[in-house]
């Protein structure tokens, strides 16, 4: 007896869902369910969304923020302190840190952490591109005071974190980790305001 297959567009369509982060074939199955079966406009805004986002959406040429311009909102913001820079993993983590209220400098998203046991070097995120800014800045007339090290406090966010301490210490800027309200292996995405407003205000130095 043959096995029944799903049409092949909609077989590309799962396997193409399931390569999401946390999309299993079986929600991809229903995802791609849903469009088939849904209102046809709707799926043709979603294309539309994706393919604009492809086109249109880069990273802010100074701290790497996603932006639609060559300098994100954030960094065209002329109120917010540039002696201090918050430096995060990921996107997600600027607008979680946003969202609380907490933080009225700059940011750098490094786009990923060091990982040595998974062969991922410090160079492999925007670490050296953190480091040419500071200097930039100590050269002009708005130097950088402290970096604010908000990584996630996993083992690969812990051993980051010491790593951009250490390269920010050489230069002579002061290094601090938020600490206080984060447990241990957390995701700073999903801390909530008040968390994270603790532990911005209870940062200590590296």
């Amino acid at each position: 007896m043959a096995l029944v297959r799903y049409p092949s567009a909609m077989r590309r369509l799962i396997n193409e869902l399931s390569k999401l982060p946390t999309v299993g074939e079986k929600s991809a199955t229903r995802l791609a369910y849903h469009l088939v079966n849904g209102d046809e406009r709707d799926a043709m805004l979603l294309s539309e969304s994706i393919k604009d986002c492809q086109e249109q959406i880069f990273l802010c040429s100074r701290c790497f923020f996603l932006a639609d311009e060559k300098l994100c909102e954030l960094c065209q913001d002329k109120n917010r302190d540039s002696a201090r820079i918050c430096v995060v993993e990921k996107p997600a983590d600027v607008i979680a840190i946003e969202k609380s209220g907490g933080f009225a400098g700059e940011y750098h998203v490094l786009h990923g952490l060091w990982s040595p046991l998974q062969g991922k070097d410090p160079t492999e995120t925007k670490l050296p591109e953190l480091l040419e800014r500071i200097k930039k800045a100590s050269a002009g007339s708005s130097p950088v005071e402290e970096v604010v090290i908000a990584t996630g406090t996993t083992v690969e966010g812990d051993a980051t974190a010491l790593y951009i301490g250490n390269a920010v210490a050489e230069s002579g800027v002061k290094a601090s980790r938020i600490a206080q309200g984060l447990p241990k292996g957390g995701e700073l995405e999903f801390a909530d305001e008040v968390t994270l407003t603790h532990a911005l205000r209870g940062r200590r130095a590296l």
